[in-house]
C-alpha cells in the first residue's frame, strides 16, 4: 500500500481536513454523555429538592441539539473531503495502472493474463478506493472515541473506569486477531474472482464456438465449479469475519453489566450520582458502536490491503532489457547516429523525428535496412525456443514472404520487428541499430501492423482508420482504402466514412474487417508493413488485387507477408520458410522449389497438379523411345497430362475438365498434340519435327499452343472465357515440361507456361 500512497499527493489538503473534521465530530460526541448526566442530576433530580428543573432541561436539550448540528456539519464536511480524496486517488491510480499496462510488451501481458488485468483495473481499484475513504473517515475517529471514552470515564470515577482498561485490550485482541487471520483469505477470494472473470470473458467471446460444438452443459458445469469455489471461499472468510460482531458485543455488554453493578454500589454509598453512572454506561455504549464500525473498517481495510498488494504487483512488472536500454541509449543514438528524418521519407519519419529522442541512424552504405542476426526467441515460462538462429537481411522496399506450418513461429518472427517481444538471443537491427535501443514510440511510428485477428473499435470507420494518423486527410484515408480494396465496404455503409462500427467490428464480415485493418495500417504511411495472415478471409481475386496494389505503394515500403497460401507469397523478393522455429529455407520461389523440401511440400499440397509424377486426382500417360508412340489420357479431375517423345508419328491427346490439361510431343516427325481443357489451362506443344500440329482449346483462363523448329508448323488456339488465347511460332532448342503457375480459380486467372 505504501507504493500506492504517492497517488494521494495531489490530495494532501483533503487527506488532512477529512480526519480533522471527523475528530471535531468525535470531540462533540464525547460531550453528549456529560450533558445527559447534567440533565439527570440537575434537571430531573434537581439535587433532590422540589422537583425537576425544567429550564435546565431545556437549556441542556438545546445544547444537545447544537452538538448534534455541529457534529452533522463536521461529518458531512469530513465525508466530502474523504470522498474527494478517495475518488481522486482511485482515478489517478487507475490511469497510472492503465498507462503501465499499455507500456508492457506482449510477454508480460501474456504472463499476467487479460482477466487478471481487468480485475486489477476494476474490482481491485474500487476496493482500494473504499478502503481509503473509510480510513480517512473512521481510522482516526474510532480510536479517538474508544480511548476518549475511557479517559472521560476516568474523569468521572476511577474505579468504574478500570472496567474499560480490561475490556478495551480484549476487544483489540479480537479485532486485530481476526484481521490478521482473514487478510490472506481475502487474497484467495480475489484470486477465485479472477478465475470466474476469466471464464466469463472466455465464454462470452467464444459463445458461437460453444454453441457450434454443443458444449453449453460442459461450460455451465465448469462455470458452476468455479463459482462454487468462489462462494465457498467467501462464505468461509465471511464466517470468520462475522465472529467479530458477536464477540465484541459479548465483551462490551459484559462490561456494561459490570459497570451497572459497580455503579449501583457507588451510588448506594454516595460516591456517584445516577447521572454519572448513566454517563459511564453511555461511554461504554459509544465504545461498542465505534468498535462495530472499526470491525467493518478492519474488514474493508483488509480487503483493500490485499487488493493493493495485487495492484502493486502489476506495477512491479517491467519490460526486461527493453525500457532501460531505450532510456540509456536515447542520448547515445542521437549524438552518434544523427537524425532518422534524413533517411526516412513520409509522415511517419516526420512524426518520429519531431517527437522522439534517440532517432535511428540513416541507412549507411552497405548496411541492410533490416537484419535478423542469428535471432532466437523464447517466451517467458516456455520450455523450449520458439525461434532459433534466424539469420537473413532485408533491403528497403523488398517484399518478404513468411510461410510455414501451424506453430512454426511465423507470427513470432514478425512480432519481433515492432518490439512486441524482445529478442532473447542475437540481435534485430534496423538500419544497423539494435531495435531494443530505439524508443518504442519511434520504432512503432515506422511500422504498420495488421494482426491475425482483425480488431476494430467502437466508433466510426473514420475514427478507426485515423488510429495510425490522427490528422490524416480525406485523400490519404481514401488512398489507403483503395489500396486495401475496401472502397466497396465503405461506400456500402450508410454514412460512408462516418458509418458506425460496433465493438470489435461485429457488424462487419471477417473479410471487411481485415480490409479495414489493412487500410488503418496504410494510413500512417509506414516504412515497414506487416501483414500477419491478414488476408485469410479474402477471396483469391481480392487477395490478388490487394497484393498488386501493395506492390505499387510509393516510398519504398518494406512489406512482410505472413500467409498459409503459397500464391500470396510466391512473387515475393525473399521467402522465409519456417519449420519448428528454424529457417528451413530462404530465397525466391524458384530457388526454394529447387532446394527446400519443406517449401515444396507446402506448395505441392496446394497445387497437387504440379507435383511430378502425380497420379490419383490427376491422370498422366507417357510413351517414349519407339516409333508411332501413342499416349492418351482423359481426366475429369484436377489434371490430365500425356507425354510422348523420341519417336516418329507420336500422337498425344489429353482431355481435362478440371484445372489442367497438357500434352507434349517432341523430337519426332509428324508429331501431333492435342489438349482440351475446360478449366484453368490448356496447353499443347510439339517441337523439333516436320509437320508438327498443335491444337489447344480452353474455355477457362488460358489457352496456349506452340510449334517450333519445323516445316509446315501449325498452331491453333481457342480461348472463349479467359484472359488470353495465344498461338506462337517460335524457335526453341527444346521444351520444358514444367508449367510454373496454374494459380487462379474462376474468372480472370492468368497461367504462365515455361517452355
Amino acid at each position: 500500500m505504501k507504493k500506492l500512497m504517492k497517488y494521494l499527493r495531489d490530495y494532501k489538503k483533503e487527506s488532512v481536513l477529512a480526519p480533522l473534521f471527523k475528530l471535531l465530530e468525535a470531540f462533540f460526541e464525547l460531550l453528549v454523555p456529560l450533558v445527559m448526566a447534567s440533565i439527570i442530576d440537575r434537571g430531573i433530580n434537581a439535587n433532590g429538592a422540589g422537583g425537576p428543573d425544567t429550564g435546565h432541561i431545556w437549556r441542556m436539550g438545546l445544547c444537545l441539539l447544537a452538538l448534534a448540528l455541529v457534529g452533522l456539519v463536521s461529518s458531512i464536511t469530513a465525508q466530502f473531503f474523504a470522498a474527494k480524496a478517495a475518488v481522486g486517488f482511485s482515478t489517478g491510480l487507475r490511469q497510472a495502472l492503465f498507462d503501465h499496462i499499455q507500456g508492457l510488451n506482449f510477454t508480460n501481458v501474456d504472463r499476467a493474463g487479460t482477466s487478471t488485468m481487468i480485475t486489477r483495473m476494476t474490482s481491485d481499484v474500487n476496493q482500494i478506493q473504499s478502503g481509503v475513504n473509510l480510513v480517512l473517515r473512521l481510522f482516526l475517529r474510532s480510536p479517538i472515541i474508544v480511548f476518549g471514552a475511557m479517559i472521560m470515564a476516568f474523569t468521572i470515577d476511577v474505579k468504574s473506569a478500570l472496567v474499560f482498561v480490561v475490556a478495551i485490550p480484549l476487544l483489540a485482541v479480537v479485532v486485530f486477531g481476526i484481521m490478521v487471520w482473514t487478510m490472506p483469505l481475502y487474497k484467495k477470494v480475489q484470486a477465485n474472482l479472477d478465475r470466474v472473470l476469466g471464464i466469463t470473458r472466455e465464454n462470452l467471446t467464444g459463445v458461437r464456438v460453444i454453441r457450434a460444438f454443443h458444449q453449453e452443459a460442459e461450460e455451465e458445469e465448469r462455470f458452476r465449479g468455479h463459482t462454487k469455489a468462489l462462494a465457498d471461499s467467501q462464505i468461509f472468510v465471511g464466517k470468520i469475519s462475522a465472529v467479530m460482531n458477536p464477540v465484541t458485543y459479548v465483551i462490551v455488554n459484559g462490561a456494561i453489566i459490570v459497570l451497572i453493578y459497580i455503579g449501583a454500589i457507588q451510588v448506594n454509598v454516595g460516591n456517584l450520582s445516577q447521572g454519572e453512572v448513566i454517563a459511564i454506561i453511555n461511554y461504554m455504549s459509544q465504545i461498542l458502536v465505534e468498535l462495530v464500525k472499526l470491525a467493518n473498517l478492519i474488514i474493508t481495510v483488509t480487503k483493500a490491503l490485499a487488493c493493493a498488494d495485487r495492484v502493486a504487483g502489476v506495477f512491479e512488472i517491467e519490460n526486461e532489457g527493453w525500457l532501460l536500454a531505450a532510456k540509456n541509449a536515447g542520448g547515445r543514438a542521437e549524438s552518434s547516429a544523427g537524425s532518422m528524418a534524413a533517411g526516412m521519407a513520409g509522415s511517419a519519419a516526420e512524426r518520429m523525428s519531431a517527437g522522439t529522442a534517440g532517432n535511428v541512424a540513416e541507412n549507411a552504405a552497405g548496411t541492410p535496412f533490416l537484419e535478423f542476426d542469428h535471432v532466437s526467441l523464447t517466451y517467458a515460462g516456455a520450455g523450449a525456443e520458439t525461434l532459433h538462429d534466424i539469420h537473413f537481411k532485408v533491403e528497403k522496399g523488398e517484399t518478404v514472404g513468411v510461410i510455414g506450418g501451424t506453430g512454426s513461429g511465423k507470427s513470432s518472427l514478425v512480432n519481433l520487428i515492432p518490439g512486441f517481444y524482445p529478442v532473447t538471443e542475437g540481435a534485430l537491427r534496423l538500419n544497423g541499430q539494435d531495435v531494443r535501443t530505439i524508443p518504442e514510440e519511434g520504432l512503432r511510428s515506422l511500422v504498420g501492423v495488421v494482426p491475425q485477428k482483425a480488431v476494430l473499435f467502437k466508433g466510426t470507420i473514420r475514427s478507426n482508420l485515423q488510429w495510425g494518423k490522427p490528422d490524416a486527410t480525406e485523400e490519404e484515408i481514401w488512398q489507403a482504402i483503395d489500396t486495401a480494396q475496401a472502397r466497396e465496404v465503405v461506400e456500402g455503409k450508410e454514412g460512408g466514412l462516418d458509418a458506425e462500427i460496433a465493438q470489435n467490428g461485429k457488424n462487419l464480415s471477417g473479410g471487411q474487417r481485415q480490409r479495414l485493418t489493412i487500410a488503418r495500417a496504410l494510413v500512417r504511411s509506414p516504412q515497414i508493413l506487416i501483414l500477419d495472415d491478414s488476408a485469410s478471409a479474402l477471396d483469391y481475386a481480392t487477395d490478388a488485387r490487394l497484393r498488386t496494389a501493395l506492390q505499387k505503394l510509393e516510398g519504398g515500403v518494406t512489406t512482410f507477408i505472413v500467409s498459409q497460401r503459397a500464391s500470396s507469397i510466391r512473387h515475393a523478393d525473399k521467402i522465409v520458410v519456417l519449420d519448428d522455429g528454424e529457417a528451413a529455407g530462404i530465397g525466391t520461389h524458384e530457388e526454394l522449389m529447387e532446394s527446400c523440401e519443406v517449401y515444396r511440400e507446402i506448395y505441392f499440397s496446394q497445387y497437387p497438379e504440379e507435383r511430378p509424377g502425380r497420379t490419383g486426382a490427376g491422370a498422366s500417360g507417357k510413351a517414349s523411345g519407339t516409333a508411332g508412340n501413342h499416349a492418351a489420357v482423359f481426366g475429369a479431375g484436377t489434371s490430365a497430362r500425356v507425354q510422348a517423345f523420341n519417336g516418329a508419328g507420336n500422337h498425344e491427346a489429353a482431355s481435362g475438365t478440371g484445372a489442367f490439361a497438357e500434352t507434349q510431343a517432341s523430337n519426332g516427325a509428324g508429331n501431333h498434340a492435342e489438349a482440351s481443357g475446360a478449366g484453368t489451362s490448356a496447353g499443347a506443344q510439339a517441337s523439333n519435327g516436320a509437320g508438327n500440329h498443335e491444337a489447344a482449346s480452353g474455355t477457362g483462363a488460358f489457352a496456349e499452343t506452340q510449334a517450333s523448329d519445323g516445316d509446315r508448323n501449325h498452331a491453333e488456339s481457342f480461348g472463349t472465357a479467359g484472359n488470353m488465347a495465344e498461338g506462337e511460332n517460335i524457335s526453341a532448342e527444346g521444351l520444358t515440361e514444367n508449367m510454373q503457375d496454374i494459380s487462379k480459380k474462376g474468372k480472370g486467372g492468368v497461367s504462365n507456361g515455361g517452355r
